[in-house]
C-alpha cells in the first residue's frame, strides 16, 4: 500500500494487525503513530486528533517510520522505550534504557508518603534510586514547599531525572549519586521513599521483555529479592527523623517478610497497602 493510500485509519489498522500477539495493540499503535506526526509536524497531535482526521494520509518518511516502530514494538521493545517518554501521576516523564519504566502501581506509594506531608510543611524527603525521578517529581509536584533529595547509583539514570526536573520546572528537587545512603548527607529526613530491586534472582515469572529491555540492576536484589529492602531499613534508622516514615514498594508476595525485617529493626506503626490489583504493594513503617 503507497503512502498516498494509508490513511490515518489504515495506519491504526495496520498497527493493530502487526501487533496483534499484543494485548493492547491498538492503544500502542496509537501512542507510536503520534510520535512519527509529531516528530515530523511543528503542530501537535493526540488521539482526538486522530479520530477527528481518520482520512488523513501518512507521507511516505512518516509511514517508513511508522513501520520501524510496529516493528520494535513486534520485537518485545516497551513502548515506552520507543517513545522515549512515559505518563506517571500528572507528569510526563523522559525515559531511557539506564532506566526502568515508571508502572501505575508505584503510583500508590507516591499517595501513601503525600499522606505523610501536610501541605505547606516544610518537610524533607529522601527518595532512594530515583530512576527517572518518578517519585520524586510527584511528590515535589504536590507539595512545593518541601525539600526533596533524589538519588540514584547509576549516573546515566541520574541525569534522566535531573532533565525531567528540570524540564517540569521543579526546583525543590536536588539529585546525589549514591549507593543508597553512601554518598547521602548526614542528616535526618522526615519521609524516606525507595522503588529498590526486589525482584528475586532467578525470579521465573520476570516477563521476558522486562528481562530483555529493561535494567536488571534495578530489578534483582539477592536470592530472596529482600537484599536491598534489608539494607535500607537498617542503614535508615540514621536518616530518619524520630517519628519520621519510611515507605517501600515491594513484591506481591513479600509484605509479611518486610514487616517482619521492620519489627526486626525496631520500626513500629507498621502496615501495607494493596494496589489496584488488589495485590500488597506499598509498606510503610515509623521510626521509634
Amino acid at each position: 500500500m503507497s503512502s498516498s493510500q494509508l490513511t490515518i485509519a489504515s495506519a491504526l489498522q495496520l498497527g493493530a494487525q502487526r501487533l496483534s500477539s499484543s494485548d493492547s495493540a491498538r492503544l500502542d499503535s496509537e501512542i507510536l503513530l503520534l510520535k512519527v506526526l509529531n516528530d515530523s509536524s511543528e503542530k501537535h497531535h493526540n488521539k482526538t486528533w486522530l479520530l477527528t482526521w481518520p482520512e488523513k494520509t501518512l507521507t511516505s518518511e512518516q509511514l517508513l517510520q511508522y513501520e520501524h516502530y510496529l516493528g520494535l514494538r513486534s520485537e518485545g521493545m516497551p513502548v515506552a522505550y520507543i517513545t522515549g517518554e512515559k505518563d506517571f501521576w500528572t507528569l510526563t516523564l523522559k525515559v531511557t534504557s539506564a532506566t526502568l519504566i515508571p508502572r501505575p502501581e508505584t503510583e500508590l506509594l507516591v499517595e501513601c508518603a503525600l499522606e505523610k506531608i501536610v501541605p505547606g510543611e516544610q518537610v524533607s524527603i529522601l527518595d532512594l534510586g530515583t530512576g527517572t525521578g518518578a517519585i520524586a517529581l510527584a511528590i515535589a509536584s504536590e507539595r512545593s514547599d518541601c525539600n526533596v533529595l533524589a538519588s540514584d547509583i547509576c549516573p546515566d539514570a541520574l541525569a534522566v531525572a535531573q532533565k525531567n526536573a528540570q524540564r517540569l520546572k521543579l526546583a525543590n528537587v536536588h539529585f546525589c549519586q549514591s549507593h543508597w545512603f553512601e554518598n547521602i548527607p548526614q542528616q535526618q529526613f522526615d519521609v524516606i521513599v525507595s522503588n529498590p530491586p526486589y525482584i528475586a534472582q532467578h525470579d521465573a515469572e520476570l516477563e521476558d521483555n522486562v528481562r530483555k529491555y529493561e535494567p536488571l540492576s534495578a530489578l534483582h536484589s539477592g536470592a530472596e529479592g529482600l537484599a536491598d529492602i534489608q539494607r535500607i531499613i537498617q542503614q535508615s534508622q540514621d536518616y530518619l527523623k524520630p517519628g519520621g516514615w519510611l515507605l517501600f514498594e515491594h513484591g506481591y508476595t513479600q509484605a509479611e517478610a518486610i514487616q517482619a525485617l521492620l519489627k526486626q529493626y525496631n520500626f513500629t506503626q507498621i502496615s501495607t497497602f494493596n494496589d489496584l490489583n488488589h495485590l500488597a504493594r506499598v509498606t510503610q513503617a515509623t521510626r521509634r
